[in-house]
């Protein structure tokens, strides 16, 4: 009978003990993923020298762009918008900006190439001249990329639908190779150099330049990068580049730098 009036009391006990917790959700300690990549990114930067294509339209320069990659169709697809001004020395003696507005679509790997198909469309929206006809122009874009393991590949191609000249027209090529290094876990060196052919793009065809880069992406944290670069662009007396509108000059042997902070959510 004790043994009963124990066993009884200690089975009060505990069911007293749990009583303030019945009914409560249990607490999920699962770890919140602080990280999780929604397919946006906001990217701002800084450079010495606005250079396209080989060609340095404006001095000092800042810049923004934001993209947004929709995931859930049949090829991943990504839009934005990107906006340069220029601060000084424009190549044509005027203040100079740009608006790009561009789509692009990750086809996917074909014999261990990636493919990317895309299309830009350049207007400027302070910036009159023989460059901005009509609102502006568009330009197709075809890139394919391959990594060897020890170095990767890229080649672009360029088909502008301008009017020639300063508002381009033609085939752009452009083959280059890069290569990274781990330096620390949140810092890598990567090493770029390649060379461009403009078939009519500029108005005239033959070797447009080449050009060296190196660049220092710093990871501040998981959705945060740091980059400062330095680059060249160089192109002998015979290629297209040099001494190509006049303007800012020169127009080839250019060493120009800068640093880009880009955020993705």
């Amino acid at each position: 009978m004790k043994f009963q009036h124990l066993l009884a009391i200690t089975s009060l006990i505990t069911l007293s003990s749990h009583a303030g917790d019945w009914g409560k959700a249990p607490i999920d300690k699962t770890p919140i993923e602080e990280c999780v990549d929604l397919g946006g990114e906001i990217s701002v930067g800084y450079e010495t020298d606005y250079i396209f294509k080989g060609v340095a339209f404006a001095g000092d320069s800042v810049w923004t762009d934001v993209n947004y990659t929709f995931d859930g169709l049949a090829v991943p697809v990504t839009v934005g918008a990107w906006y340069l001004n220029g601060i000084n020395d424009s190549a044509q003696g005027a203040a100079f900006d740009e608006l790009n507005l561009y789509v692009s679509a990750a086809l996917g790997t074909f014999a261990g190439f990636d493919v990317d198909l895309g299309y830009t469309h350049y207007t400027f929206p302070e910036f009159r001249s023989n460059i901005a006809p009509l609102g502006g122009y568009g330009e197709a874009n075809l890139g394919i990329s391959r990594s060897l393991g020890f170095i990767d590949l890229k080649y672009s191609l360029d088909y502008a639908f301008g009017g020639g000249g300063a508002a381009p027209s033609g085939w752009f090529h452009q083959l280059g190779a890069e290569k990274a290094f781990s330096l620390t876990d949140d810092i890598s060196l990567v090493l770029g150099a390649g060379i461009a052919y403009s078939d009519g793009y500029w108005g005239g065809s033959g070797w447009n330049h080449y050009y060296a880069t190196a660049s220092l992406p710093i990871s501040l944290n998981c959705r945060t990068t740091l980059t400062p670069y330095i680059g060249y662009i160089g192109g002998p007396d015979t290629w297209i580049v040099d001494g190509i509108f006049g303007g800012i000059e020169p127009q080839s042997d250019i060493l120009h730098g800068g640093v880009a902070l880009s955020v993705s959510f």
